[in-house]
C-alpha cells in the first residue's frame, strides 16, 4: 500500500492506496480515508508523518497477512449492466489448484511444446488441456459449455472454442505418444506398480441413429473402419456404440486404454494393447489379470510366453463334465484361511450359521486346485483371422500349462440364492401377465426360469402357455456359492485369490468416467474428435486415481463424491478488488488436499498476489 493525497490542495486528504489487478490491467484503489489535513492537526502536530507511519504499519500487518478496509454499502447500486442474454456468476473457482498439483508432474507442457514445435498456432494446446481436463472432473459437459464456461475459473483463460477443436484434433494426432507419456511421467507423481495388469472393456452408447460407415484414407490409403457401429451390448439401445479397452495397475491407476469400433469383439482387442505396453514398458513380465470374457485360448496363449502369466475368471457351467465332476466331489477341499484343514462342500451348507462360533467358517471359503491342461475341456475358444478381415470364433483344441482354483463360499451361496428367489417370483408374476417370450432374454433376466408349453391339434394353431422351468432353476443352484480362476502361477491361491479381488477397481474405472465424468453423451461425429474427446476422460481418469492414491499414501481416504464435491465447491468472490472471500466450509477432504499440496486454501480470505504465486508454482 502506499499514500496518496493532492500536493496542490491547501487542505489535501490522505488515503491508503492499494494495488489490484482487474483481469489483465492493474490499477489502485482507496481503501482507507485518514481525513484531511485539518482533521488530524487536531490528533497529531505532524499529519504527513503520522500518515506515513500508519501506512509502514499497515503494510506490516499486510505482509503477514492481516488487513482492515473499510466498506462502504450502498443499497441503491445496481449490478454492472451487461448486454449478455444472461446473467452470470461472479465468484471463480480455485479448487482446480488441487488438480493442477498433480497435473504439474505430467509435464504435459513440455509434451504439447515438442508435439507443436514449427506450427504457427495462435494458442496454447497445454491450456486447453488443462482447463479441458479440470471441466471434466469438476463440471462435465459439452466442449462449447464448458468453453463457455471459462470465466468461473480463477486465471479464466482467454482462448477460443475453435481453438478447443483444433487442439482436439492435434492430441488425436498423437495418439499413442500421448499414452505412452502420460504412463512414464505419471512414475513422477506415484510410483507405479505394474506387476500386474488389469485388463476389460466397456461401451459408450453415441447420441445418432446410423453406424459411421468405413472409409479410406486419402493420404495413406490405409481402410479405417469407423467407430460408431452396431455392437452387443447389456442395454440393448438402438443406437450406435464406441468401445473402450482399458488397462490399469494394482492401484487402480490406468496403464493405457484404446478405442474401437462398436461391432469390434473384445477378445481381439486385448493382445494388440499388450504389445504396445510391452513397448511402452521395455518388455516388463507381468501377471493379465481379466474377467472370463477377456480370457480365450489366444490371450492365454499369448500371455504364456516371455514370462508373463495370466489369472482369469473360469465359467464353471463350461468345463467339460470330467472337470466338472471334480468340481462337486467332496474329496481335496481345504479351507482357505489355513490353507490345511480338510472341508467338505456339504459340511459347508450343513453347519449353522447362527452359531457365534461358526462366525470365521461363515466368512471362510474352501479352495480346489484342479490341473487343465485342455483347452477344449475349459470350454475356450480362439479366434482366427481370415484373408478377408473377418474374424472367426472356433473351439480351442490345444494346451496351455494352466489349472483351475475353485472355491466355495457360504455366505455367497445364500446371497445368490436370495437374489434368485426374487427373481422366480418376479417370474411367477410374468406369468399372469401377457407374452414373456416378447423381450429376449438375458443371463440374468427372470425370464430365463420360464418355459413354453405348446399344446395343438392337426390342422388347428397351437395355444401358448407358459410355466416355471423348475429344472432351469435346479440347475442353477447346483452352482450357487463357487467360483473359479484359472492361472498358470505357482503362487499359494490365496495370493492368487487376493490379486482377483482388485478387480472390482477397473469396473469403478469406467463407473467414474461414466457417472462422475460424463463420458457420455458424445458431442462429435469425426473419429479423430471422438478419440480425443476419450483422450479428456482418460486424462481426467488418472489425474483423479493419482491424487486418490497420494491421498491413501498419507492415510487419508475421500470417496469419489466427496473429493469431487469439495474440489467443485471451492469458490472465492472478489470483494472490493481488494481481497478474495472464500464461499465455502472446511472438511475432512479439504484438510488432506492442503497438507498433501501445501496449497493453503483453507484460508477465509485471500490475497490476489498469493493466489497468483500458487498458480505460477505448479504451472509447468
Amino acid at each position: 500500500m502506499k499514500l496518496y493525497y493532492d500536493k496542490r490542495a491547501k487542505d489535501p486528504i490522505y488515503y491508503a492506496q492499494q494495488g489490484i489487478r482487474i483481469g489483465k490491467k492493474t490499477t489502485t484503489k482507496n481503501v482507507k480515508r485518514f481525513g484531511k489535513h485539518s482533521e488530524l492537526l487536531e490528533i497529531t502536530d505532524d499529519p504527513l508523518a503520522y500518515v506515513k507511519a500508519e501506512i509502514e504499519r499497515m503494510n506490516e500487518e499486510y505482509r503477514v497477512g492481516r488487513v482492515s478496509y473499510e466498506i462502504r454499502a450502498d443499497f441503491n447500486e445496481k449490478v454492472s449492466s451487461s448486454s449478455a442474454a444472461a446473467s452470470s456468476v461472479t465468484w471463480v473457482n480455485i479448487g482446480y489448484l488441487m488438480l493442477q498439483y498433480i497435473m504439474s508432474g505430467l509435464e504435459l507442457k513440455e509434451f504439447f511444446k515438442e508435439i507443436t514445435e514449427g506450427r504457427k498456432n495462435t494458442f496454447d494446446c497445454y491450456t486447453i488441456m488443462r482447463f479441458l481436463t479440470y471441466a471434466r472432473i469438476l463440471d462435465p459437459e459439452s466442449k462449447h459449455a464448458t468453453w463457455g464456461k471459462l470465466g468461473t475459473y480463477y486465471e479464466k483463460p482467454g482462448f477460443e472454442y475453435q481453438h478447443i477443436m483444433r487442439c482436439m484434433d492435434i492430441l488425436s494426432e498423437n495418439y499413442s505418444k500421448y499414452i505412452q507419456w502420460l504412463y512414464r511421467k505419471s512414475n513422477n507423481v506415484v510410483e507405479r506398480n505394474t506387476s500386474v495388469m488389469y485388463y476389460d472393456c466397456t461401451n459408450f452408447y453415441c447420441e445418432c441413429e446410423s453406424a459411421d460407415e468405413d472409409y479410406i484414407d486419402e493420404v495413406t490409403g490405409e481402410y479405417i473402419e469407423g467407430l460408431r457401429r452396431f455392437g452387443y451390448s447389456k442395454e440393448h439401445r438402438p443406437n450406435p456404440i464406441v468401445e473402450m479397452g482399458l488397462f490399469m495397475d494394482m492401484r487402480g491407476i490406468p496403464i493405457s486404454m484404446s478405442i474401437n469400433p462398436g461391432n469390434k469383439n473384445e477378445q481381439v482387442t486385448a493382445i494388440p494393447m499388450e504389445q504396445e505396453i510391452l513397448r511402452m514398458t521395455d518388455g516388463a513380465k507381468f501377471i493379465y489379470c481379466a474377467d472370463s470374457g477377456l480370457g480365450s485360448y489366444n490371450i492365454r496363449k499369448f500371455n504364456s510366453m516371455g514370462g508373463r502369466a495370466f489369472i482369469v475368471t473360469q465359467s464353471i457351467k463350461k468345463l467339460s463334465q470330467k472337470l466338472k465332476d471334480i468340481v462337486f466331489d467332496d474329496n481335496g477341499y481345504r479351507l482357505l484361511s489355513d490353507d490345511e484343514t480338510p472341508m467338505s462342500i456339504e459340511a459347508m451348507k450343513s453347519f449353522d450359521r447362527f452359531d457365534k462360533n461358526n462366525l470365521s467358517l461363515y466368512n471362510d471359503r474352501i479352495y480346489k486346485l484342479i490341473p487343465a491342461e485342455l483347452a477344449v475341456d475349459m470350454g475356450l475358444y480362439e479366434y482366427k483371422e481370415l484373408k478377408n478381415g473377418k474374424i472367426r470364433k472356433q473351439k480351442a483344441k490345444g494346451k496351455v500349462d494352466q489349472y483351475i482354483i475353485v472355491t466355495f463360499s457360504r455366505k455367497m451361496m445364500e446371497y445368490q440364492r436370495a437374489v434368485r428367489k426374487r427373481q422366480v417370483e418376479r417370474a411367477k408374476e410374468l406369468l399372469k401377465v401377457g407374452d414373456p417370450e416378447e423381450i429376449k432374454k438375458g443371463p440374468n433376466d427372470v425370464r430365463r426360469f420360464l418355459k413354453r408349453i405348446s399344446k395343438g391339434s392337426d390342422g388347428s394353431d397351437a395355444k401358448v402357455k407358459y410355466a416355471l422351468d423348475k429344472d432351469k432353476i435346479a440347475e442353477e443352484e447346483r452352482y450357487d456359492g463357487f467360483y473359479a480362476v484359472a492361472t498358470n502361477l505357482d503362487d499359494p491361491a490365496k495370493d492368487i485369490l487376493a490379486v482377483m479381488e482388485k478387480r472390482y477397481k477397473i469396473e469403478e474405472c469406467f463407473r467414474i468416467m461414466k457417472t462422475n465424468f460424463n463420458g457420455r453423451p458424445i458431442h462429435h461425429s469425426q473419429d479423430r474428435r471422438i478419440r480425443a474427446h476419450f483422450m479428456i476422460c482418460y486424462t481426467a481418469l488418472l489425474v483423479y486415481r493419482l491424487l486418490e492414491c497420494r491421498l491413501d499414501d498419507q492415510g487419508a481416504h475421500v470417496t469419489v463424491d466427496d473429493l469431487i464435491a469439495t474440489l467443485k465447491n471451492m469458490n472465492v468472490t472478489n470483494v472490493h478488488d481488494v481481497e478474495y472471500m472464500a464461499l465455502y466450509t472446511g472438511s475432512s477432504a479439504l484438510d488432506a488436499l492442503v497438507k498433501l499440496t501445501g496449497l493453503p486454501l483453507d484460508r477465509a480470505h485471500y490475497r490476489p498476489k498469493d493466489l497468483q504465486k500458487y498458480i505460477r508454482k505448479h504451472l509447468k
